[in-house]
């Protein structure tokens, strides 16, 4: 006889398997991190919410299992002589039987969700004395919990060598788990041995795996092993990211590895762009280091720094440090036109490869017809090929909706015709607006019936159709016109992850115009005549951004450094500070008179002379370049000319 679980009641199913009662009342199913265990049958939700468990009912396992195997394996002495089930009659039969494997990687997974190690050990123990099939699922989660808690590191491994010994075909998840208990037992080598034994067996490692042994050489200060780890990432096309750039640069400080330390400052460059504020400590007390002082080469070869920074597009050269001496370390901030209020050095702007913006383009293009109706879309692109190009294409839902529960046309059109005025053309933006938007809600009113009216016969218009993320839309649109692109979208969701992280956020910095609201109007953001990346001068100075502030609503702060040995070379730039004068005319006893005879811009004229008061040098002087005869003023007006 067949018995199945559909036939019994509750108290019934307790009494033939109490091993059902280990199940929750709901379906929720949670899998440990970067682990994905298989779903449970669909007809578990309906079993388990007619139950009523009680939290110590995980007890006795070997009964329970034993049982609850013996009531759904159990063949049937009459299902030869039954009528053979329809296929739909045979699938839903089929949903109905909850396997032990099922119950067990269920229960595992409470386990997971409440770090509960011990209950998970005593569910595998016992599932194994009554012989369930243990799948390399159930062992990940396993290896999971082991590898999380410091106690169950010697099971951990027991578990893991058993996975060899029944011959489980252990997967990426695996060796993943695998490395972190041996990083736990601080046995880097370990870790790494595995993730090269991953290759060997032909599974493809991820960012992931690589953690356990590259942190745990870095916190040894194994430097050496650390850069073999990352070399090995590189060869399998494994990208690190911050945090694992960040751990390769404190571990080459460390261990004084100065070459190392320039490499890492450049990946920080080109993968990161803005680093967190633990990278930018990493980054300080670098700059800061006895070390520091003395890497740099004082006679360099200019041409050939120059030859660098051309052929990088700007921003950085590669040549290796320039200049020693102490670094000046300070957290600072950048003018609208990119000069550093602290050491006065303008940043640039680094160029973008037109074929760059092709392919991304098409990548773009390709992504959207996946993602959309490939017909909708291509029309989109003929469309835009008769109407276009634009010099700038508004994202109009995002900018109706700003600050309001309501579409507002309104303030839509005083957006538009600013950018109208703006436009080198004078030609109207191209506006993106959902379908829906344009045919009910308020552009029914009579005044934005007209308004809309007339960017459609202007071709400034374009509706897109019913089911479509307008977001490909105006994105295409500004891409492929090389043009800004009006939105306060950080553009950050799941849609332009896909996307990736190199080129986007280039191109993203370069054309997006962010919009502010007030009393007074609308509030234009520019995308800034600079690039918001890590910038190498051809002095050797270095400027770091952070992702400390926004640049709108509070000015981003920047790491700024650089060496400045005289006097003479900090006047040259821009003092935000004329206590900065007094640090290094007094730290380096350079003579006051130094001070009269240097170059000075007018515009440097107030710090200066406030220095200079302080230091209470005589006055009239003039400085020997304007011929500017600067007086000493009363202690009310002290520094003011």
């Amino acid at each position: 006889m067949l018995l199945r679980l559909s036939h019994f009641s509750p108290s019934s199913l307790s009494k033939f398997s109490p091993f059902i009662s280990l199940l929750p009342k709901s379906s929720y199913l949670l899998s440990p991190h970067h682990f994905h265990p298989p779903l449970l049958p669909s007809n578990a939700t309906t079993i388990i919410q007619s139950l009523n468990p009680k939290p110590s009912s995980m007890t006795k396992l070997s009964h329970q299992l034993s049982t609850a195997s013996a009531l759904i394996r159990q063949p049937s002495s009459s299902s030869s002589s039954s009528p053979p089930l329809s296929r739909k009659k045979a699938k839903k039969k089929a949903k109905k039987e909850l396997s032990p494997e099922a119950v067990l990687q269920k229960c595992l997974g409470l386990c997971s969700k409440n770090n509960d190690l011990a209950e998970a050990l005593r569910l595998y123990d016992e599932a194994r004395v009554n012989n369930v099939n243990i799948n390399v699922n159930h062992y990940n989660v396993l290896l999971y919990l082991c590898s999380s808690n410091s106690e169950g590191l010697d099971r951990g491994f027991e578990i893991f060598n058993e996975m060899s010994v029944r011959k489980v075909d252990l997967n990426e998840a695996s060796f993943t788990s695998g490395a972190r208990l041996a990083a736990n037992k601080e046995d880097p080598e370990m870790a790494f041995d595995l993730v090269k034994r991953m290759k060997r067996v032909g599974i493809e490692p991820k960012l992931r795996s690589y953690g356990p042994a590259l942190f745990g050489f870095c916190q040894k200060g194994m430097a050496d092993k650390a850069h073999e780890v990352d070399a090995h990432m590189v060869e399998l096309g494994v990208l690190p990211e911050e945090e694992e750039i960040r751990a390769l640069l404190k571990v080459s400080a460390e261990a004084k590895r100065v070459d190392r330390v320039y490499e890492m400052m450049q990946r920080l460059r080109v993968s990161v762009r803005q680093v967190s504020e633990d990278t930018a400590d990493v980054v300080e007390n670098w700059f800061r280091s006895e070390v520091a002082e003395g890497v740099g080469v004082e006679n360099w070869d200019v041409g050939k720094v120059r030859e660098g920074v051309v052929k990088g597009g700007g921003g950085w050269h590669g040549q290796g440090w320039l200049r020693s001496g102490k670094w000046r370390v300070a957290r600072t901030e950048m003018d609208e036109s990119g000069v550093c209020r602290e050491c006065g050095e303008k940043l640039v702007s680094i160029d973008i490869d037109p074929r760059e913006t092709e392919n991304f383009a098409n990548s773009l293009t390709t992504l959207a017809c996946q993602r959309e109706v490939k017909g909708d879309f291509t029309q989109f692109q003929d469309w835009l090929q008769r109407h276009g190009p634009f010099d700038a294409v508004i994202d109009g839902a995002n900018v109706g909706l700003f600050n309001k529960q309501n579409f507002c046309f309104f303030e839509l059109n005083s957006v538009v015709n600013k950018m109208r005025q703006m436009s080198p053309s004078k030609r109207l933006p191209l506006i993106i607006l959902h379908r829906g938007r344009v045919t009910g809600g308020p552009a029914q009113k009579p005044n934005n019936e007209k308004l809309i009216e007339s960017w459609k016969k202007s071709g400034a218009l374009y509706a897109t159709p019913a089911g479509s993320n307008d977001d490909w839309y105006w994105l295409y649109a500004a891409v492929s016109s090389k043009c800004l692109l009006v939105t306060n979208d950080e553009m950050r969701d799941h849609l332009f992850q896909l996307l990736g992280t190199s080129f986007f956020p280039r191109w993203k910095e370069k054309h997006q115009v962010r919009l502010t609201f007030s009393s007074r109007g609308i509030a234009f953001h520019m995308p800034p005549p600079y690039s918001i990346v890590i910038q190498e001068s051809e002095q050797g100075s270095w400027h770091v951004p952070t992702v400390t502030g926004d640049d709108i609503e509070a000015p981003r702060q920047w790491v700024d450094l650089f060496i400045c040995e005289s006097c003479h070379q900090l006047l040259a730039h821009r003092v935000a500070d004329c206590e900065d004068i007094l640090e290094l005319i007094n730290f380096k006893h350079v003579p006051i008179e130094v001070v009269l005879v240097i170059r000075v811009d007018s515009k440097y004229t107030r710090a200066i002379f406030a220095a200079l008061l302080k230091l209470k040098v005589g006055s009239p002087f003039e400085t020997k370049e304007h011929g500017l005869q600067l007086q000493r003023q009363d202690p009310a007006r002290k520094g003011q000319f």
